[in-house]
């Protein structure tokens, strides 16, 4: 009697084997989107990490530069100086754009960055840092740059001079490092076309014409070609003293401030929270389809095999052994199934745009669910199966 699930299942071996592969396959694409939101998450942690500070600086009443649009002076960085425990700033720029190479469109996020400072890229797989202050550019592997390229941003052309590794916004796009000075630049000054039109506007305006305000109308137009704006300031502090510091910019500097966990919090909790919600929706609805795939399955081949279901009853089988074959060919799928997701997945995930981290402890949390999954839907077939009459053997 213990071999009668496996005698069952190889005297219907090929039905048994696809039916485990097409299971797999509705199992790779659950563990799949489990990966993406595991992706996102590391993502974020990622840029927040890859920052290299210990506060984010941003504009008062803004939820940081990363979540929201955020501009401060970059002079900011300077004066931050003069508190105590702080021991280095850096002004960074961040600016989501497309950019074309090689006929091909490739979104990335353009970070301007002083070199030295927080903000710079950790470390490099190829190449050599910026040297020079203007056109030099670090991309991450992501982009297909390579070492030597020259990629046009907006107006200008710049060298890639090195490469990086895992920089990336949190929405997944590849990193691009330029000089501050070219950011700044390129985010917040206008074209030429744009300047003259402007210029042109203000100079009608009879408010700046007025008698008594000397000087005003060059100051506007001065200000229309220059930028001294940033998108946030990063800061490193003495370890341990980031609550206290952040307190003194929000208390003294009319700026915002925000530690590690605090813009960690912000890019899991709130901007991957809607996400994650949609992920957790599409999650549900792919184990109640793979459930009832099983049923199906089970069910169908518990109704093929009446009369021998009969024949074992009528010759003594107990109920539990029945309902033991049923459960172990349900687990049996269930392994077939999941040894094909695994698979699966893994071989597919590096196909996806973005990054997909597959983590040991969600595949043993998985296959935990799986044989669950497989255990409640062989319910309905073992139902089935104790209902047979014995006489059914007989009578046919």
């Amino acid at each position: 009697m213990i071999n009668l699930a496996s005698r069952d299942i190889l005297h219907g071996w090929g039905k048994f084997v696809f039916t485990g592969i097409g299971l797999g396959l509705l199992i790779g694409v659950t563990l799949t989107m489990a990966g993406v939101y595991r992706g996102m998450v590391d993502d974020a942690r990622v840029l927040i990490e890859n920052a290299g500070a210990d506060l984010w600086v941003v504009q008062q009443d803004t939820l940081g530069p990363y979540a929201e649009p955020s501009s401060v002076h970059d002079d900011v960085a300077r004066d931050l100086l003069g508190l105590p425990d702080i021991r280095e700033t850096g002004n960074v720029t961040y600016l989501t754009m497309q950019i074309r190479h090689n006929l091909k469109d490739t979104r990335v996020m353009v970070v301007g960055f002083e070199p030295g400072k927080p903000g710079e890229p950790g470390y490099l797989i190829d190449g050599h840092p910026v040297m020079r202050p203007h056109y030099d550019a670090l991309a991450d592997i992501k982009t297909g740059f390579n070492v030597g390229d020259r990629i046009t941003i907006r107006r200008h052309q710049y060298t890639v001079v090195g490469l990086t590794r895992r920089m990336v916004s949190s929405s997944g796009d590849p990193m691009i490092f330029i000089p501050l000075k070219d950011a700044q630049e390129m985010q917040f000054l206008k074209d030429n076309d744009a300047l003259v039109n402007e210029r042109a506007r203000t100079a009608a305006n009879p408010a700046f014409n007025r008698p008594g305000v000397p000087g005003l109308l060059e100051a506007i137009q001065s200000s229309q070609t220059s930028s001294h704006f940033v998108n946030a300031v990063l800061v490193r502090t003495t370890p341990g003293m980031e609550q206290d510091v952040a307190a003194q910019i929000v208390r003294w500097k009319h700026l915002q401030a925000y530690t590690k966990i605090q813009m960690d919090e912000i890019l899991v909790a709130r901007l991957i929270a809607t996400s994650a919600k949609q992920i957790f929706m599409f999650l549900v609805i792919l184990s109640i389809v793979s459930a009832a795939i099983v049923a199906f399955i089970i069910y169908s081949m518990t109704m093929n095999k009446v009369r021998e279901i009969a024949v074992l009853k009528l010759i003594g089988a107990t109920n539990r052994t029945i309902s033991g074959m049923i459960l172990q060919q349900a687990l049996a799928l269930g392994v077939i199934g999941f040894m094909v997701g695994k698979l699966s997945a893994t071989l597919w995930a590096p196909l996806f745009p973005k990054y997909v981290l597959l983590l040991p402890d969600d595949a043993i949390k998985g296959f935990i669910l799986v044989l669950l999954m497989c255990a409640i839907a062989s319910t309905f077939a073992i139902r089935a199966a104790l209902r047979i009459d014995p006489a059914t053997a007989i009578g046919g």
